[in-house]
């Protein structure tokens, strides 16, 4: 069955993992998802990766924008989406699947953009759920920002993980900072579509429509603290007491950061 999004750029964020960029674009095709255009945006790969990044070209028949060095996750995204020229972008890294249900969620993810303006992005991933939800249709729900919620996650409305979002995305909430770590450059994106009042879904079963696709020879680029992941009370204790600074920190971010 095709899947066609003549109105939708399938943008790809791209460093040194050709081979999980090509599962990604293959599966993408054996869905039978065709997309106004397809936008790589690689972050100064290796050579052999960008080599064989260009000889996908052929194959899938997407636009590369590549840059002599790596810059960052920030500079990564802004020319891949200063890239594009459709109307709405889904934007993935090249690390995730889409599963054998995601084009119809899609589709009605579209459908919810298109009808209504207010939205401004819908998530189809992430390792959590936002922490207030509000029913809304077809399995997605509205995130609800709660000033007086002492749950800091409630500051990532925003997220890099698979989303859709309108392609005037940039103008409206400000290009990505660069020159910084991913994880900083995520939180401060998370800042600012809250201070411009973004107004987002999120898939419930979040973990159904992309898999994280990680192997040992092309390991995420992203490292977590083992501390934040430990059970020893003590460090559970020292956790909490961090995660009520972050609150605090976080809150203070988003009134006073610009």
């Amino acid at each position: 069955m095709q899947h066609h999004f003549p109105d939708t750029t399938l943008l790809i964020t791209h460093y040194n993992r050709s081979g999980s960029l090509e599962r990604l674009l293959t599966t993408f095709e054996s869905l039978g998802c065709r997309f106004a255009d397809i936008v790589v945006s690689d972050d100064g790969s290796k050579p052999e990766h960008l080599e064989k990044v260009q000889a996908l070209t052929d194959r899938f028949h997407f636009r590369l924008v590549t840059t002599p060095k790596n810059r960052g996750l920030g500079n990564n995204i802004n020319k891949g989406q200063d890239a594009v020229q459709s109307e709405y972008t889904l934007y993935v890294q090249e690390d995730f699947q889409p599963s054998d249900i995601f084009p119809a969620h899609f589709q009605d993810a579209l459908t919810f953009m298109r009808e209504d303006a207010k939205w401004d992005i819908v998530r189809f991933y992430a390792y959590f759920a936002y922490p207030t939800l509000k029913p809304f249709q077809k399995g997605y729900s509205e995130m609800v920002y709660r000033f007086w919620d002492m749950n800091h996650l409630k500051f990532y409305y925003y997220s890099d993980h698979p989303h859709l979002r309108r392609s005037t995305f940039l103008q409206k909430f400000g290009r990505y900072p660069e020159g910084i770590k991913g994880d900083l450059t995520e939180y401060k994106m998370a800042v600012s579509f809250l201070q411009k009042k973004g107004k987002g879904l999120f898939y419930n079963d979040f973990t159904q429509l992309f898999y994280q696709k990680n192997s040992s020879d092309e390991p995420s680029t992203m490292e977590r603290e083992n501390w934040k992941l430990s059970e020893n009370p003590l460090v559970k204790l020292a956790r909490l007491g961090y995660l009520r600074y972050r609150w605090l920190k976080n809150t203070l971010d988003l009134v006073f950061m610009k």
